[in-house]
């Protein structure tokens, strides 16, 4: 079930994309599903119009297909496409690690590792998804290219999916909190050298893991 889009000054057709983006990158529009746009107007609370045009975008996007005759659906994950965001977030996120060493003020990531704690104690898979996300674009900012990082996550949307499907192992969630708290130290102490290491194998994760993923869910993969 999705959230009414929020009343903005914007306009409507770019609510419904974010609205739509977020929810088949966070599964609760898994690979595969049909989209009905008399469902989702409702549930989204907008008229045809706007949500026919976020629906084009995310054709454009690669998000869904629409295919003519027959209807529109979640696009199913691309394994290339995968493999090609990852390429993109760690180079990207190396660059970022190394102008960020040094930095005199890590609390803020300090502030993200207790939070992302605190959801694994919940059990909030969410709520440590959006504390991974916001722990990451921190290093960007410390590195002075906070833009760099929404170039990311432009990039990255069939990669997050591999991600999100990931989370439900208790085990990847402390692997992921302690490589995250790696990180953070390597930072603390500007170990540019090891520091980029960890963060390498860190975006590797991810793409490594997707195979055992696609076994378990075949229905959500292509080539």
């Amino acid at each position: 079930m999705l959230m009414p889009v929020p009343r903005t000054r914007g306009r409507a057709s770019d609510e419904v994309y974010a609205a739509l983006a977020a929810a088949i990158r966070d599964l609760r529009l898994p690979p595969g599903a049909t989209l009905s746009e008399t469902d989702l107007a409702e549930q989204l609370g907008v008229s045809r119009t706007p949500l026919r045009e976020a629906i084009a975008r995310l054709a454009d996007a690669g998000l869904v297909q629409v295919v003519p005759q027959v209807g529109t659906r979640v696009a199913l994950i691309r394994m290339r496409d995968v493999e090609e965001a990852r390429f993109v977030r760690e180079n990207l996120e190396t660059a970022a690690f190394a102008g960020a060493c040094g930095s005199d003020d890590v609390s803020a990531l300090r502030g993200q590792l207790d939070r992302q704690r605190a959801a694994v104690r919940a059990q909030d898979l969410d709520e440590f998804f959006a504390a991974d996300e916001a722990l990451h674009e921190q290093i960007f900012v410390l590195s002075g290219h906070p833009g760099a990082w929404q170039a990311v996550v432009r990039m990255k949307v069939q990669l997050d999916r591999v991600r999100r499907l990931s989370l439900p192992d208790p085990r990847t969630l402390r692997d992921l909190l302690a490589e995250h708290r790696a990180i953070v130290d390597a930072l603390d102490r500007g170990d540019v050298a090891g520091g980029t290491d960890l963060v390498r194998a860190h975006a590797r994760r991810a793409a490594a893991q997707a195979p055992a993923l696609r076994h378990d869910h075949p229905d959500y993969f292509t080539d």
